[in-house]
């Protein structure tokens, strides 16, 4: 336990001085100190055990809260019950062998804006699984156990966690695109990843040598190209599926390559001029998933168990209009034979809306974000603000919300469902019914959800909260959001900037 105190003492030293050094970094990143305030005010408030409304349809039951991190990103281990929370003052790592009781097994201080999408590899060397996560360096990035090195973007950081009461900085490699987020194409065997992106170039990074990871090359994504906000052009995210294809998303919408060769990746649809345009593309595509991507075929109806369906959040975080903030949506992928403007768009949602589940009136803050499907045809989604929301996308052309928790202070950046597990503690293709969230005021929020075919689920723990109202309900709230503000004060200066 100590260990962990110290841990957490080293994380708030580093924590100052990331505020410190974004206090230098100027104009842009210095203004956010306002809403930065705010929202350590707010998750103050809930761990001192401020009272407020929360709802949340019959069907999602709460099972508890672990509030250790004010977290920003997660991901589960493949070969192991493990599971990884990034914040800004450190990264944690959770064992998961009892899903829905994870316990803090270790804590790495580390500094860093922003890692809002940690990634997960492993490597068997020398017959022992090494795994690690990959780390993104946005702006700034400082760690106590390495204080001769300050990050300050382009770069990203291996954080071996094969011992998972000791994580640890591996190494580094610098690049010359941006890192926002960093994915590795093949986690069980990650020997190659792709960065985020800038100006439509992507950085392939070579970890075949964990100890001296290195960019080897650099090519072309149309999901990088510009837009009206992002004026030189982001990409943001790569997602990888099982058929040998990844989905790049950014201000340019949404592509999909053959990277069966890592080194020379192939372009093998895009979306079509919708991708670059309002409502479908308001600010950015922001992350996807191709599930069952094995069983595409060319010509048959979409739907998400013919392979031929992309997901897509189209983040607007800028947007304080709940109503027309960022948007779920489903694109039918009609080919993969190399020709861009094939991805033509179906359906999309905002269940933070009045009339669709609730909405309260202070969620300034809204916008969808990051995603996890399920193999029963439902979605879990961070909503920042607006909760956890539920998506059913069994019928890809007519998408529905499923369900919802919102509550009063609560900043939902992602939703994870956790996998399957065998007797060896390796993850399945299929997930359970348990959703982690990942919530920078309350930290890691574990649920279970009533699936469809299944049986009611039993309360596993008590809930304690005021909440459980079924139906459209609208709640009073309070303080507005924080964390963001310096993300909204760079991504707007990257935006207009064409030299960023």
């Amino acid at each position: 336990m100590s260990a962990f105190r110290n841990g957490r003492a080293l994380a708030a030293v580093a924590a100052l001085s990331l505020a410190a050094m974004v206090g230098a970094a100027g104009p842009a990143s210095a203004a956010a100190g306002g809403s930065g305030k705010e929202r350590n005010e707010k998750r103050q408030q809930f761990m001192d055990g401020i009272s407020v409304p929360v709802v949340s349809t019959p069907n999602i039951r709460f099972v508890g809260n672990f509030p250790e991190t004010a977290a920003i990103s997660g991901v589960h281990a493949k070969s192991a019950p493990y599971f990884y929370v990034s914040s800004t003052d450190s990264i944690s790592v959770f064992d998961t062998s009892d899903p829905v009781h994870p316990r803090l097994t270790g804590t790495l201080p580390n500094l860093v804006f922003e890692n809002e999408a940690m990634n997960y590899g492993e490597q068997r060397i020398d017959g022992v699984i090494n795994r690690f996560v990959l780390v993104g360096v946005d702006a700034v990035e400082f760690a106590p156990s390495d204080p001769s090195h300050v990050a300050t973007g382009n770069e990203v950081m291996v954080v071996d966690v094969t011992d998972p009461a000791d994580p640890r900085i591996r190494s580094r490699a610098k690049t010359t695109t941006n890192t926002h987020t960093v994915s590795c194409i093949a986690e069980s065997d990650c020997r190659y990843a792709y960065t985020a992106g800038r100006n439509g170039k992507v950085s392939i990074v070579d970890l075949s040598d964990l100890d001296a990871p290195r960019e080897i090359g650099v090519f072309s994504s149309p999901a990088g190209a510009p837009n009206a906000v992002f004026t030189s052009g982001a990409g943001h995210k790569w997602n990888f599926d099982n058929a040998g294809y990844g989905v790049h998303t950014g201000s340019g919408g949404s592509a999909i390559f053959d990277v069966s060769d890592p080194t020379n990746p192939r372009l093998a649809a895009s979306t079509d001029e919708h991708g670059v345009t309002g409502p479908w593309n308001d600010f950015i595509h922001h992350n996807a998933d191709r599930p069952n991507a094995a069983a595409f075929r060319s010509g048959v109806a979409p739907s998400v168990k013919n392979g031929n369906v992309l997901l897509v959040t189209e983040e607007d975080y800028e947007n304080t209009d709940c109503v027309t903030a960022g948007s779920f949506q489903t694109w039918q992928v009609d080919q993969l034979g190399g020709t861009a403007g094939t991805v033509r768009p179906l359906d999309r949602i905002n269940p933070v809306d009045l009339g669709e589940g609730v909405a309260a009136p202070h969620m300034a803050f809204c916008s969808a974000h990051w995603f996890d499907y399920h193999q029963s045809g439902i979605v879990a989604q961070g909503y920042y603000e607006g909760g956890l929301r539920l998506i059913d996308v069994r019928d890809a052309t007519d998408i529905k919300e499923y369900g919802y928790v919102a509550s009063g202070l609560s900043e939902v950046w992602d939703a994870y469902w956790v996998p399957q597990r065998n007797t060896n503690g390796v993850a399945t293709a299929n997930k359970t019914n348990i959703v982690y969230t990942v919530d920078a005021v309350r930290g890691l929020d574990v649920y279970t959800v009533d699936l469809p075919g299944t049986t009611s689920t039993p309360l596993l723990g008590s809930v304690g909260w005021d909440g459980g109202t079924p139906g459209g309900v609208v709640i009073a709230g309070a303080l507005l959001v924080g964390l963001t503000g310096l993300a909204a004060a760079r991504r707007r200066r990257l935006a207009l900037s064409p030299g960023a």
